[in-house]
């Protein structure tokens, strides 16, 4: 028998918004399509660049932004999947999206982070959800926890507490934290 992974919603916890994980499939689109690009010969990419202007209709003069207008043809190119069936993938397996952002040059950022995981816990006899937040800083990954009480909309925030060479290594070091400590870092984040 396959044992089937509990849905986020039976943990109590909330998925991240459709509105971050619709930047981070933008993201993965524009990842792939520079993929592609990287992988053609060099005496392709003209061609394929006046196919874009084609397909976008640009007429006379050239666009703000080239390689927007080829990425965005080589995004219509590639058998992507939907979004729906991306971000189903996304859940089952986050390791592995985590290594493909890691290898990106497209990753969160310190003004924009990504919630690499979530988790919920007792506090005070209250539920609370604990976020992972992290970017990119260099070459090092760093984040921070964001808390809510389940029934709050109020959030408070860590300082930088974690700082690891990928966005895994990460992840796997705040899950391993157990209910205390994740209560110590919220009573740090408390005013």
């Amino acid at each position: 028998m396959i044992a089937t992974l509990p849905e986020v919603s039976d943990l109590g916890l909330q998925p991240p918004s459709t509105e971050e994980l619709r930047a981070q499939y933008g993201a993965y689109r524009v990842r792939q399509a520079r993929g592609l690009v990287r992988m053609l010969p060099r005496d392709v990419i003209r061609p394929l660049y006046r196919r874009a202007m084609l397909a976008e209709d640009v007429i006379g003069g050239r666009p703000a932004d080239p390689l927007a207008v080829l990425l965005r043809y080589c995004e219509e190119l590639l058998p992507l999947p939907p979004f729906e069936a991306w971000a189903e993938d996304v859940a089952h397996h986050p390791v592995a999206h985590l290594r493909d952002l890691d290898d990106s040059a497209d990753v969160p950022t310190a003004a924009a982070p990504a919630t690499l995981e979530r988790r919920l816990f007792d506090h005070a006899g209250h539920p609370w959800l604990a976020h992972l937040r992290s970017f990119r800083d260099g070459v090092a990954w760093r984040g921070y926890i964001s808390f809510r009480e389940r029934s709050s909309d109020e959030v408070y925030r860590t300082a930088l507490v974690f700082r690891e060479s990928d966005p895994a290594d990460l992840r796997e070091r705040f899950l391993s934290f157990e209910s205390t400590a994740l209560e110590a870092f919220l009573r740090s984040a408390l005013p």
